[in-house]
């Protein structure tokens, strides 16, 4: 198989599940050329089991408007505050601790966010997250 010339990529970060052509997605990928219905389609059949976490997606974007995606795990911040049982986090950073929590649920983010993080092994992965 000849190897594909890519233009670009697109990084872009949808809830999972709800991709639709309003922006960010339709201006973003209509600006590349690429079917935006057909990305939509794909990208909702993908992440079926990520609904309504935002989930972050990289887009390879080919010269002939062909396009192929990459799927990350939602966001460590989006776990923490699921875990912590907050809606938003604090309004002052650094200043106002909002709440905490405890190793164990650091772990179990961690081993979620293992194959996106940068990480040897479980301690490491532990250590980004907190």
């Amino acid at each position: 198989m000849a190897k594909k010339e890519i233009s670009g990529y697109v990084k872009l970060q949808i809830k999972g599940g709800q991709a639709n052509p309003a922006p960010p997605v339709g201006p973003a990928l209509g600006q590349r050329g690429i079917n935006i219905m057909e990305f939509c389609k794909a990208f909702n059949d993908k992440t079926k089991n990520f609904m309504g976490k935002p989930v972050p997606v990289i887009i390879t974007v080919y010269k002939d408007k062909k396009f192929d995606f990459v799927i990350k795990s939602p966001p460590a911040s989006h776990f923490i505050k699921e875990a912590a049982k907050l809606k938003s986090g604090s309004q002052e950073p650094g200043r106002n601790i909002v709440a905490s929590i405890t190793k164990k649920q650091a772990e179990e983010i961690a081993k979620k966010k293992m194959e996106d993080l940068n990480a040897h092994d479980i301690e490491e992965a532990v250590k980004i997250i907190a």
